[in-house]
């Protein structure tokens, strides 16, 4: 509050003009008031705002931590959100661009919809048909994702 006040002083020393007939201490008094006044309002604007390098707490050793020091982006997270795009993604391709059999094989086949991957004889078994069908099934509808999703194996 003082180096705001010194401001405020330094400023009225900088723009008085002896020959208006007012007194330094009366002028200098109103520009500490103005100076002081226009930091409270400078600091209601600015309360909500939270900056990434604003000092929060210190460490052990009296190191000043800042936010930035606090967050850490994990690699495994980044990798789990990425393959969380990616089953989404996979999930709306099933739906759209596979009949009604090739998606319930896809779907059993490799646990889509949070389900437990199932190998070919138990989607064989689980569906009525042979193990056989199930691959060449399973064989065509990846090769329409691969297509519809745009990538090469």
């Amino acid at each position: 509050m003082i180096s705001i006040g010194t401001i405020g002083l330094i400023k009225g020393i900088g723009t008085f003009k002896p020959d208006k007939k007012v007194r330094l201490a009366t002028y200098a008094s109103r520009c500490i008031e103005n100076e002081i006044l226009m930091h409270f309002r400078a600091q209601r604007k600015t309360q909500g705002e939270v900056s990434l390098s604003d000092a929060i707490d210190g460490d052990g050793d009296g190191n000043s931590l800042s936010l930035m020091d606090t967050i850490s982006v994990d690699d495994d997270m980044l990798e789990e959100l990425d393959a969380r795009d990616a089953c989404i993604q996979v999930r709306e391709c099933v739906k759209k661009c596979l009949d009604a059999r090739e998606a319930a094989i896809i779907t059993l086949r490799y646990g889509l919809n949070d389900r437990k991957p199932l190998t070919q004889r138990e989607v064989a078994a689980k569906c009525g048909i042979s193990r056989s069908y199930v691959s060449r099934i399973e064989k065509k509808a990846l090769k329409k994702l691969e297509t519809a999703m745009g990538t090469q194996r």
